[in-house]
């Protein structure tokens, strides 16, 4: 049985409304209650459900759902996907279910086109009564109280870490970048305001394996992701009254990604600091550096190098170059040894043998003395997106989705 005690425990906005059999006034849940029959003490009606005044439709106490969807990427999409087949499913979680998007080029849109789920367009009017809960999947966009208030059973979102950890719009990145070895996903109930800062309705651990990029993360999470999000909507009732607030320790921010993170400091990052920062961005922002007052792109990554210079007549500093004649690699002196690189990037791609043949070879002939400038990569002292997450104010959050 709903009564004022379980709304409030479970954060449903409590409304009031007029019996259809009397004037008395009742405080209920939502846009239809579920009440044990009994007598109403004025107007003796017995009561099976009752009414609120100026409503329409009915709210669901239990699956399936009224959905109201909000995502944009090929992450969300997986969420969406399960959503959609649940429809037709022997335990059916969602009843109905519709879309609101930002743009017609995004990979939920062209689902909902596909799979004729109605699309909503933002900024949203009223909603009221027309939905049990909503569900946000890399949406990008703070929902107004007003909005969230809307949905009897609030909004949800997937959040691919285990949160408070990596809070913003790039968790996935920011795991690889740090080197997590353990992450997760997380489905919350959003709160106004600020981004991911909700109670926790479920979590589910994942073991981070050896090598894994962002893009192999993201997918693997997504997966997961959609599918404790249809287990906690089995029993959302259950889930919501058991919430817990997320802690106040260990609270990380995932600002976005940006082309400042590209830039090697070659004298202050190790080679598992340039291996983690290549697998959490090269996909999408290539690292780069200085050669000869230039920008150079470093493409396929290899990973750390063995070399030994000894004997050669000069001692590698950060920024030093290598060529490995063997391997086809250009290896490159870092802050605890060498990383190597099978191409680069000048005004085009140029492999390892080529970038030597062209532009180093001659410069190597002479190994005496210091190293020459064209042998070495130069730090950009500009750079500064690479953070620790730990080193931003958490009161940043809200700016940085």
């Amino acid at each position: 049985m709903w009564n004022n005690v379980k709304a409030k425990v479970m954060g449903l906005k409590i409304l009031h409304g007029f019996c259809n059999y009397c004037t008395q006034r009742h405080a209920s849940v939502g846009v239809w209650v579920k009440r044990t029959p009994e007598k109403h003490r004025r107007c003796g009606q017995v009561h099976g459900k009752t009414r609120l005044f100026a409503t329409r439709n009915y709210l669901s106490t239990e699956p399936p759902w009224r959905v109201l969807f909000f995502g944009t990427d090929d992450f969300a999409v997986e969420s969406l996907k399960l959503l959609s087949a649940s429809r037709d499913s022997n335990d059916r979680v969602v009843e109905s279910l519709e879309v609101v998007t930002l743009s017609n080029d995004v990979p939920v849109k062209k689902f909902a086109d596909q799979n004729k789920l109605p699309v909503h367009v933002w900024p949203l009017g009223d909603l009221q009564g027309r939905f049990d809960v909503g569900v946000v999947v890399s949406f990008g966009c703070l929902l107004r109280e007003g909005l969230i208030n809307q949905f009897p059973c609030g909004i949800l979102n997937v959040h691919p870490s285990l949160l408070p950890r990596w809070r913003g719009p790039a968790p996935v990145f920011h795991t690889i970048l740090h080197g997590d070895t353990i992450t997760g996903v997380s489905v919350m109930q959003i709160r106004p305001k600020r981004f991911d800062v909700g109670p926790i309705l479920h979590q589910e651990i994942y073991q981070v394996p050896d090598n894994f990029t962002a893009d192999q993360l993201g997918a693997t999470l997504a997966t997961k992701g959609a599918q404790l999000l249809i287990d906690t909507l089995r029993t959302l009732p259950e889930r919501i009254t058991n919430r817990r607030e997320q802690a106040q320790d260990g609270a990380t921010l995932a600002p976005k990604i940006s082309t400042l993170m590209s830039w090697i400091v070659w004298e202050e990052q190790t080679c598992v600091q340039i291996d983690c920062l290549f697998r959490a961005i090269a996909s999408r922002i290539p690292l780069r550096t200085i050669w000869m007052g230039k920008t150079i792109k470093l493409l396929d990554f290899t990973g750390k190098c063995n070399i030994s210079l000894s004997g050669r007549g000069r001692i590698p500093v950060p920024g030093s170059m290598s060529y490995q004649k063997e391997s086809n690699t250009l290896a490159v002196c870092c802050k605890d040894g060498w990383v190597g690189f099978k191409a680069v990037m000048l005004k085009k791609r140029l492999s390892a043998a080529d970038f030597y043949n062209g532009y180093l070879h001659q410069s190597f002939q002479n190994r005496s003395g210091p190293p020459k400038q064209e042998c070495l990569f130069h730090s950009n002292r500009d750079r500064t997106g690479l953070q620790s997450a730990g080193e931003n104010s958490l009161t940043q959050l809200h700016a940085v989705h």
